[in-house]
């Protein structure tokens, strides 16, 4: 178990001391700002009847039943009795166990909230936090609303032995069962959470906030340093760490938690109202999308390639911005990465909950898209991907890709982490997912790097859109022996919009403003929107198996002569 250094809980003192920057702050303005320095944004701990009450709304709290444990199974004794340093523990603490469980509401929505203390044998787990904590996940599943986990660790509770260890797979096992019933779990990290807590419930939550400097980790650093030799780097383990090594969806200070909470907490669909809350998508959008090849505007094919490739077209977030009310961007692999060459999140599209995931090429600015990678997704950004299609798909939200990407990454980094795995995997992840998927090709749609968000129930093509097996650069250098050739393999591969959708490889096309996408993005965003309405309102009414069959008909169908595949069948 690695516990780290026993730091009182600020609370009533009429000055406290940062530890951040050691500036002193008078008391009653360090509790007005919720225990967060106001010169340097230092978070201090909370006990957990401070944390519930900042977090749930006044007067809507009841208590999750209590559960008695085992009393001191081992009969264990070091210094001294672990009997006693429960008993001390309960009466400086006025809790029962290290973690305190309530039903509430943040910001009207309805949540399980299970919150530790610190103060409590180092907020250990032992047998009574996992039946506490596997109870508050028994509730969500009865009631049916999402559970809250907050967290503050030093690891398992040694005094109880190999029983505190089990409560890791207890745990575990009851959030399998939320997994299973579609409810979505949220974790807040808090400072510090090490060990058992760190690998069993913490970690497996379906989206994970860290407050600022938070540490998250299965060994601590001295644990690591002593038994490695290896000098860590400045903020190993903190939140800001592990948001760009891919572990945490985002880091949220003290001030901003409801609020965001609160929207994580209202996106999943309502069990009894998700087809009221599409209702208005299914509403017929004339001209939204545009199905018949006549009607698609002719255009060269190498203007077609430029156009998709204008650095000032909208990206994904950009489209998120203007189309999306209550989105959230979501980041990380959770294994070692967080490519920003893909971005998603969930967020309201007229109402209905969909999953939103996107390239992005960084727009104008060339430092931006550098930092972005021109689009071109790493292994850790498909990975990405594929974690936030498989929430969807757990909360039963319609998943939306925008694809932009001259393909995926080259590099040998990117070689190294499993390229081709990464890519394989969300196609066959796609292929199945229970939900409605449109794709639309916003900009470029580059090789297998655009595939790998595009196996979907509807495909779209912006008209300033491509999409196309290789570059015309790369199939010039290599079928003409002259890159020069570029605007002959442009035409030759037909892979602009008028083409795409006479091949049936896309189901229509989405229109722009007239001098294209890049010269108006609210004009853009407004008639993506449409079609995205449009699209999703006829796939919404469906049920996942009509999903999954015709969507793997759909390309089933892709280079089979149709007479002689009618034979055949």
């Amino acid at each position: 178990m690695a516990v780290p250094d026993e730091r009182p809980t600020a609370s009533a003192a009429d000055w406290v001391r940062c530890e951040g920057c050691s500036v002193l702050i008078y008391g009653k303005r360090f509790r007005r700002t919720l225990n967060v320095c106001p010169e340097c944004g230092w978070h201090a701990r909370l006990t957990a009847q401070e944390r519930l009450e900042q977090l749930l709304d006044p007067g809507s709290t009841s208590p999750v039943d209590h559960v008695e444990p085992l009393h001191d199974p081992l009969g264990f004794t070091d210094t001294r009795p672990y009997a006693d340093r429960l008993a001390d523990a309960r009466a400086a603490t006025g809790l029962r166990e290290a973690v305190l469980c309530l039903r509430g509401r943040i910001e009207g929505r309805p949540v399980v909230a299970a919150a530790m203390d610190f103060r409590f044998l180092g907020g250990s787990l032992g047998c009574g936090v996992g039946a506490l904590i596997t109870e508050a996940a028994r509730t969500s599943l009865r009631h049916r609303i999402p559970l809250l986990l907050v967290t503050a660790s030093g690891g398992a509770r040694m005094q109880e032995g190999v029983l505190a260890l089990m409560q890791m797979a207890k745990t575990s096992q009851a959030l399998t069962e939320l997994d299973e019933a579609g409810i979505l779990v949220v974790s807040l990290i808090t400072d510090p959470t090490y060990g058992g807590v760190a690998a069993s419930f913490a970690t497996l939550a379906d989206v994970i906030i860290a407050e600022p400097g938070a540490r998250l980790g299965f060994a601590g650093p001295r644990v690591i340093e002593q038994t490695t030799g290896e000098r860590l780097p400045k903020g190993f383990q903190t939140a800001e760490f592990l948001l760009k090594h891919g572990m945490v969806d985002d880091v949220v200070p003290r001030s901003a938690l409801r609020p965001v909470l609160g929207k994580l907490l209202g996106l999943p669909p309502e069990q009894d109202h998700g087809h009221d809350q599409a209702a208005g998508l299914r509403e017929p959008r004339p001209g939204a999308i545009v199905r018949r090849v006549e009607e698609v505007r002719e255009r060269d094919s190498w203007e077609a390639v430029r156009l998709a490739r204008h650095a000032e077209r909208p990206t994904t977030l950009d489209y998120a911005g203007h189309l999306l009310d209550d989105f959230h961007e979501l980041h990380g692999d959770r294994l070692a990465e967080d490519c920003g060459a893909i971005v998603g999140g969930p967020g309201r599209l007229n109402g209905l909950p969909v999953m939103l995931i996107g390239h992005h090429k960084g727009g104008p600015d060339l430092a931006e898209r550098q930092r972005r990678k021109f689009g071109m997704p790493t292994p850790g950004g498909y990975r990405k991907s594929a974690r936030l299609m498989r929430l969807a798909a757990k909360l039963g939200m319609p998943v939306v890709t925008l694809i932009d990407t001259p393909g995926a990454n080259p590099g040998a980094d990117a070689e190294r982490s499993g390229q081709a795995v990464a890519i394989a995997e969300n196609l066959r992840l796609m292929s199945r997912l229970p939900v409605p998927i449109v794709a639309v090709l916003t900009g470029e749609g580059g090789s297998g790097g655009a595939l790998a968000l595009a196996v979907a129930d509807r495909v779209l093509v912006s008209e300033g859109g491509v999409y196309s097996v290789i570059s015309p650069e790369g199939c010039a250098a290599i079928l003409w022996k002259d890159s020069e050739s570029a605007p002959a393999a442009a035409a030759a591969l037909r892979l602009h919009p008028r083409e795409l959708l006479r091949l049936g490889v896309v189901d229509g096309v989405v229109p722009e403003p007239p001098d294209g996408a890049h010269s108006d993005h609210a004009a853009a965003a407004g008639l993506l929107g449409e079609a995205l309405a449009t699209a999703l309102g006829e796939l919404v009414p469906w049920e996942a198996e009509r999903l999954v069959r015709a969507r793997r008909g759909r390309f089933d169908r892709f280079g089979v002569d149709g007479d002689e595949r009618e034979g055949a069948s």
